[in-house]
């Protein structure tokens, strides 16, 4: 068998047919190209999706009071006050798995500044809330342990806030603005860091001292929230255990025993790695549902190489009749057309990818959507394009060696 001659064969019969074989080939050109498209667009949004959580802190765990009951009707959490600065401060001590903590109280009204005014919320943090939320400082400083200590009427704006309020953010540090009757030094403006994949603002908000908002501004004594940072995000998990063994040890919840239930936690305990799993998840489905999807046209590809097959194989009936009569032997047919079932699927995947690569390019710089190629897309376009040409190439190529020589010579 001379695999030189036969592939020489395959290649003349392509070109004898250019359109035949250019129409041949388009399904399987539509097909690659859509499935690089659709896993890049795939691909793009489960990392920006990770990006954005990772700028939030990949590493945070948020721990809120849980819903309660009484008298038979289920409170809402922001009604509990089971979070107090003696929890904030038993994690802060005891718990080994965490590098950063901040209490956190949220108040939303107007922020005013001569004839300007803005609505965004004030969240009473300490210093480490930069750290766990991935925050820097443009201008000016951040808030002291003494301004915490003493409530101090100061706060740190976010960039949105202070075009709002001053139109400029450069000459916002030493500005007194007001949240509705209260006056507030800014001390210091945040760094831009603009919107992320769900859209919300993230340079809308003003934070001050915990204890300042907690006293000049809500009136309470107890916590909204807590939210920490784990060492990594490995430990995610064992922070979560052993903060909620400090906290039912600090809310003197009953454990399990032989005669009595355990109490139920009366607070939440959430970390990004939940929502990041889910989202990985959710994003991963679509992912394979859009290659599925164009995926689909894979199929008519091959069926129309299954299709052109045939047709080759009628035609060439005769010409098949000759060449076994001077000794071609039926497995030298079948690779001759299942060459050429492959060729036509090889060289419409090449097109399909290079398509495929500049559909997803122009996606990105056209419609701004995030893409993102993955060598693996383009080896897997290569070997689904292939093995399309042998599965849907074998039949036609095996009648065709099939053929009896003497009535294919009598074929008209």
């Amino acid at each position: 068998m001379n695999y030189a001659n036969l592939f020489k064969i395959a290649i003349r019969a392509i070109l004898a047919n250019k359109m035949r074989s250019f129409l041949t080939a388009l399904g399987i050109i539509i097909g690659i190209a859509a499935v690089i498209t659709m896993l890049a667009i795939g691909q793009g949004t489960k990392q920006s999706i990770q990006s954005n959580i990772a700028e939030m802190g990949s590493n945070m765990i948020m721990i809120m009071p849980g819903s309660d009951m009484r008298g038979g009707v289920r409170q809402d959490r922001s009604s509990m006050e089971t979070l107090k600065l003696t929890d904030y401060e038993a994690i802060r001590n005891e718990c080994n798995y965490i590098k950063a903590i901040s209490p956190m109280v949220t108040s939303a009204g107007q922020w005013i500044y001569g004839n300007n005014n803005t609505p965004s919320t004030v969240y009473g943090v300490n210093q480490d809330y930069l750290e766990i939320r991935q925050l820097s400082i443009s201008d000016g400083e951040m808030f002291t342990d003494t301004d915490i200590k003493s409530a101090s009427k100061v706060c740190i704006i976010g960039h949105t806030v202070a075009e709002n309020l001053f139109g400029d953010d450069s000459h916002a540090v030493g500005k007194v603005v007001r949240f509705g009757s209260i006056p507030f030094r800014v001390v210091g403006l945040l760094k831009k860091k603009g919107y992320n994949s769900m859209g919300m603002d993230q340079d809308d908000l003003v934070l001050a001292p915990y204890t300042t908002v907690m006293k000049r501004i809500l009136a309470q004594t107890y916590l909204g929230e807590i939210i920490c940072s784990a060492l990594t995000e490995g430990m995610t998990d064992k922070a979560t255990e052993q903060i909620t063994d400090i906290l039912r040890r600090t809310h003197k919840l009953k454990e399990q025993t032989e005669i009595s239930e355990a109490d139920e936690d009366d607070f939440n305990i959430r970390s990004q790695e939940e929502l990041s799993n889910m989202m990985n998840s959710t994003t991963t489905m679509l992912t394979v549902l859009l290659g599925c999807v164009a995926g689909i046209s894979l199929i008519v590809g091959g069926i129309g190489i299954m299709n052109i097959m045939y047709v080759s194989v009628t035609e060439r009936t005769r010409e098949i009749g000759l060449r076994m009569s001077v000794g071609a032997r039926g497995i030298d047919i079948l690779t001759q057309f299942l060459i050429e079932a492959i060729l036509l699927s090889i060289t419409g995947g090449i097109i399909g990818v290079l398509l495929g690569v500049g559909a997803s390019m122009s996606i990105a710089s056209l419609a701004h959507w995030p893409t993102s190629i993955q060598p693996w897309t383009i080896v897997m376009s290569f070997a689904v394009c292939t093995l399309t040409g042998v599965f849907f190439g074998w039949y036609p190529a095996k009648k065709a060696a099939r053929l009896d020589p003497i009535e294919a010579l009598r074929y008209e």
